[in-house]
């Protein structure tokens, strides 16, 4: 069984030539707006050259893992709630397969195993190992990849809203604040996730909010790639993502469209439902397509305070250019009203399930 951290089938290792640090210069001065939008980009964080759990406990061999149940499916691929029998610990095994003609599954899963690697982040759901299934026989069909992920014990936030519906704006702000924090680390290291939603942002034990998922993400090396501006699930797109040509998509920044879809992310805790259509319409992607490039200002709920409400239409800007950067947000007065209280958090609103 060979494990894919350092080096993968012959020692030939997962690449990915990540960009170098483009720290903006505070002497330099443009007048393009897309341009000064990008200068507050936070500067690119160290990354290390791989993502390697160095504890004792550390995962060598996907035998040492016992599948006790099934988390979820898709994307290609099954979640499993897995126990390692050495270390006496549970994880998430996400395990990918495709055969040799799944290109289109293929390389985004390989990206997603070298961002995976590379992260390293209280704020994003942590990776302890990622294997090549082809060469331990996890399939038969061509191979696949397996991530031995943290298991987050609180399900996902589109659980808590299943359950719940709404959540208060105390707690919406903390929530806020962590993927802020997250979105921040990524941007940093000119990650775009591409995909900020209820069902990718995780809850562990503590009630803590993690963003997870990264099989649609990008790395950004100053480029914008028309063939793979659809990737991620439409309803979070941003208009830029969704109507290029009218937003002017082939030059925005890619990181203006993660603020969007957690803009609605938000909006959605408050109201429990959807926000960008109407409760009784299908979310079909000609109603989403009018509803994100064409809709009228958004009416917020009455009960919503003052600073929830601009915190939200500052996300939900049309032109990327006037939208709010991930920096803004974190000085947001919606953000830091409870920075002195970082403990409240979604650990009321989960409904503990032991899965065994």
């Amino acid at each position: 069984m060979t494990l894919v951290i350092r080096e993968r089938r012959h020692k030939q290792a997962l690449r990915l030539s990540l960009p170098k640090p483009t720290i903006p210069s505070s002497s330099s001065s443009s007048s393009s707006s897309d341009i000064t939008h990008k200068a507050h980009m936070p500067a690119l964080l160290p990354s290390p050259s791989s993502h390697v759990d160095t504890s004792p406990g550390i995962i060598k061999n996907l035998l040492d893992l016992e599948k006790l149940v099934v988390l979820g499916h898709g994307n290609g691929g099954t979640v499993y709630k897995v126990y390692h029998k050495k270390n006496k610990s549970f994880y998430a095994l996400k395990v990918l397969h495709f055969n040799q003609n799944a290109i289109g599954i293929r390389q985004p899963a390989t990206l997603e195993a070298e961002i995976l690697k590379r992260v390293d982040s209280p704020y994003i759901v942590r990776c302890h190992a990622v294997f090549d299934n082809g060469t331990c026989g996890e399939t038969d069909n061509g191979g696949g990849l397996s991530f031995v992920m943290e298991y987050m014990k609180g399900g996902s936030l589109h659980d808590v809203l299943r359950e719940h519906r709404r959540l208060p704006e105390d707690v919406i702000s903390v929530l806020a604040k962590r993927v802020l924090e997250g979105l921040n680390y990524l941007h940093g290291m000119h990650i775009v996730h591409r995909d900020i939603k209820p069902s990718n942002l995780l809850v562990n034990d503590k009630g803590e909010v993690k963003i997870a998922d990264f099989g649609v993400s990008h790395v950004v090396e100053g480029r914008f790639d028309r063939n793979d501006s659809n990737a991620g699930t439409c309803a979070y797109m941003s208009p830029e993502r969704v109507d290029p040509e009218r937003w002017g998509g082939e030059n925005a920044d890619e990181f203006a469209g993660d603020v969007w879809s957690m803009g609605v992310v938000m909006l959605e805790c408050l109201l429990g439902y959807f926000p960008l259509i109407g409760p009784g319409q299908r979310p079909d992607w000609a109603t989403l397509m009018c509803a994100i490039c064409f809709g009228e200002k958004l009416d917020m709920p009455k009960k919503a305070s003052l600073e929830f409400q601009n915190f939200v239409e500052r996300c939900l800007e049309k032109d990327w250019r006037k939208r709010a950067t991930v920096l803004e947000l974190l000085h947001h007065p919606f953000v830091r009203r409870n920075c002195c209280c970082s403990s409240k958090g979604l650990g009321d609103y989960v409904l503990w399930r032991e899965v065994h």
